[in-house]
């Protein structure tokens, strides 16, 4: 008997005359928000400047869902190349389908980019995101619940989702994956903002020990979930990704701490200097502004000196002495 439970939406979009608003989307869109205004928040506490965050993002984030939709293509490749499925549905990505793995894997990719763009460290910029991330992934997670999908196994406890009957399901009551996911990447935010502040992680610790968080959470969400995936020696390819990333990242962590102990100094060049003439209140613009008078200064000064150069005392060089001299002779040969 079910007491109670999560229901599913009946639809995932809702059409507004000709434009449909896609809850998957709205989702990822509020997860990049997040994200975004967490790690400027984070950055500026760093001694960054406001803003660089939104701009290494505009070219973090188009890499980042381009990598997560490849990833999923790839290692999904039945639900879109096989035998009675449309190749064109694997580039609507509103229904559904980006793997953390290759979006984190492409979107460091445009983060490097932007970083070098910038002249600032990629791993301190990483740090800063690196629990807005987490947050990231909890709003986006809540996409799956709109599309009814990657939902868990077969349960009757209260907070079983409803799914209803649909292509590749079965109505029923399953194991919200994407509940406990999002709650478990709210949690890896809190404990990478802990760590941050106890042991002041850097050169991309922070972002190291959201990793290895996440894929600790990966693992048993993914155990649970029933849709269709590659096994490899039993167990499906993600949880294999997932103990592979989470080794490699705990391994990064010991020997970062080692090789370079501590955290950045300075993580954006000029911010710092910024900051304090801003705190002084001699702004960048109050300078310009000093610069511009103290040049027209100098330049009224030297139209003063023009003027007054006719009125100075006669002497040899003078031209009102010669005017005289050249009189006198004119009068001198005349008379």
């Amino acid at each position: 008997m079910e007491l109670a439970y999560i229901p599913s939406p009946s639809t995932g979009v809702i059409n507004l005359g000709p434009i449909p608003l896609r809850g998957y989307a709205f989702c990822i869109i509020i997860g990049v928000f997040v994200a975004v205004w967490f790690g400027n928040k984070r950055w500026v506490a760093r001694g960054g400047r406001s803003g660089t965050v939104a701009d290494i993002a505009v070219w973090a984030v188009p890499f980042g869902l381009v990598g997560g939709r490849l990833y999923h293509v790839i290692t999904d490749y039945q639900l879109y190349f096989s035998e009675g499925q449309n190749w064109v549905d694997a580039f609507k990505i509103w229904q559904g389908g980006l793997g953390i793995w290759g979006a984190i894997a492409l979107g460091a990719v445009g983060a490097w980019i932007g970083c070098r763009r910038r002249g600032i460290p990629l791993p301190a910029w990483a740090d800063a995101l690196a629990p807005g991330i987490a947050l990231a992934q909890a709003c986006g997670r809540w996409g799956n619940w709109f599309n009814q999908e990657l939902y868990g196994k077969p349960t009757d406890l209260p907070w079983a989702l409803k799914i209803s009957e649909g292509p590749n399901r079965i109505a029923g009551t399953y194991h919200p994956t994407f509940l406990y996911e999002s709650l478990w990447c709210i949690g890896v935010a809190v404990l990478v903002i802990w760590a941050d502040r106890r042991f002041k992680l850097g050169h991309g610790r922070a972002f190291a020990l959201y990793v290895a968080a996440y894929c600790a959470g990966r693992v048993w969400t993914e155990y649970l979930r029933v849709d269709e995936a590659h096994h490899i020696l039993g167990l499906r390819l993600n949880v294999w990704t997932a103990l592979i990333v989470f080794v490699l990242a705990v391994v990064y962590m010991v020997i970062s701490a080692k090789v370079r102990p501590g955290r950045e100094e300075i993580v954006e060049p000029g911010a710092a200097e910024e900051a304090a003439a801003e705190a002084a209140g001699d702004t960048p613009k109050d300078a310009d502004a000093e610069k511009d008078t103290e040049k027209a200064t100098e330049s009224d000064a030297g139209d003063d000196a023009g003027d007054k150069a006719p009125d100075a005392p006669e002497d040899g060089s003078g031209a009102p002495e010669k005017l005289k001299k050249k009189d006198t002779a004119d009068a001198a040969k005349n008379g």
